[in-house]
């Protein structure tokens, strides 16, 4: 039986820190008065010295300047309660719906499985919530959602559902990938002070989209490396075949490009990383926080149409806006499916395979996803 660590650094930036590891908890030792009406433990809201150099702007601006906070006294401190909010009740003229109903019973045992898988693995039930923790939540005023962005799954679409809800465009369709991606239209929670993180955290619809891991990291794959991209393929693909290929060409080694499925999961298992992690394989628990952040509405790729459909009706979202379900990207391409994810995963070795799964297995674990393989422990 093997043993999983997860160890203590929170604050760690996987981007500048090629080997991290991620924690569930950091902790912190600090009274708090504010409870979760949904789960009774306290939460601390530590605003400390915060202060990034912006990152650079890659040749298709991935990395874009944001605000941040500089706060250069004493880390403050401030009470603060998850969730106030909790999923929206369900209409009167719905709860004889079967159907609404049962989708409401899923968000609640979503919702209690993800609580008591931050239970068991917390080291503390105190915590902190710093501005990297809500920097991938976008926010949309109009109707108070809070999406944490997962990429891999349907992120793009969400961001245009948003961006109808907040009257930047009438219809998803009229959204092109660039605008939705570089266009800077949707706000960001990290880009508010702290008053407006605060208030927003309490009172507004947290909601965020998960994938089955291995097919996440599939889809993922072969969107970066088997498609021209003049990014993924100069950063980590030169870095990736000049680490883990024997022999590679001249060729390979000038464009990055041609990474194999092989040589990639090499690169995400090695502690001694040659180039960083990346927001497209990183683990939904370093994305959204969700043992920090009590998420109101957990959704799932696999059944993103009613999941999707289901929170715009909750949310009282206009009724002819519905979930899109058109593919963004590659649109000719077979999306990644469980059968494509395995004819991947049967590249590897068992060893590869178990050792992916346990780098994975907090998600696996938090939202309930089967053992990909029958093999794997």
């Amino acid at each position: 039986m093997s043993t999983r660590v997860i160890h203590a650094n929170s604050e760690m930036d996987p981007h500048q820190n090629p080997g991290y590891r991620y924690s569930l908890y950091p902790p912190v030792n600090a009274p708090t008065k504010l409870q979760s009406t949904d789960r009774k433990q306290n939460i601390m809201f530590v605003m400390k010295d915060y202060q990034k150099k912006d990152a650079e702007i890659n040749p298709i601006g991935l990395h874009k300047r944001r605000r941040r906070f500089v706060i250069k006294k004493s880390p403050i401190l401030i009470a603060m309660n998850s969730s106030s909010l909790n999923l929206p009740m369900l209409k009167s003229e719905d709860r004889n719906n079967n159907n609404w109903k049962s989708l409401y019973q899923i968000q609640r045992e979503r919702k209690r499985i993800m609580r008591d898988t931050c239970s068991k693995y917390k080291s503390n039930n105190r915590r902190i919530i710093t501005p990297y923790h809500v920097s991938r939540i976008f926010v949309e005023d109009k109707y108070r959602i809070l999406y944490c962005e997962v990429p891999k799954a349907g992120c793009s679409n969400w961001k245009r559902v948003l961006m109808v809800l907040n009257g930047l465009a009438s219809s998803t369709k009229d959204i092109q990938h660039n605008t939705v991606h570089y266009g800077n239209y949707l706000k960001r929670l990290d880009g508010f002070d702290r008053k407006g993180i605060y208030h927003r955290l309490n009172t507004y619809t947290k909601m965020l989209f998960i994938r089955e891991p291995f097919e996440k990291l599939v889809s993922a794959f072969r969107d970066k490396f088997e498609h021209p991209n003049n990014y993924y393929h100069p950063v980590f693909g030169k870095a990736i075949i000049s680490r883990y290929r024997v022999n590679a060409s001249k060729e390979a080694l000038r464009t990055g490009s041609g990474v194999k499925f092989k040589e990639f999961i090499q690169y995400l298992l090695d502690v001694h990383r040659p180039v960083g992690m990346d927001i497209h394989w990183d683990h939904v628990n370093r994305l959204c926080s969700p043992c920090l952040i009590d998420y109101d509405f957990v959704g799932k790729f696999e059944s993103m149409e009613e999941d999707a459909n289901f929170f715009l009706h909750l949310i009282g979202a206009p009724q002819n806006l519905t979930f899109p379900r058109f593919k963004d990207r590659h649109s000719n391409e077979e999306r990644t499916t469980t059968k494509i994810t395995q004819s991947y995963f049967a590249q590897l070795s068992p060893a590869q395979r178990q050792h992916s799964y346990d780098f994975y297995y907090m998600d696996y674990l938090m939202f309930n996803y089967s053992k990909p393989f029958e093999d794997l422990y």
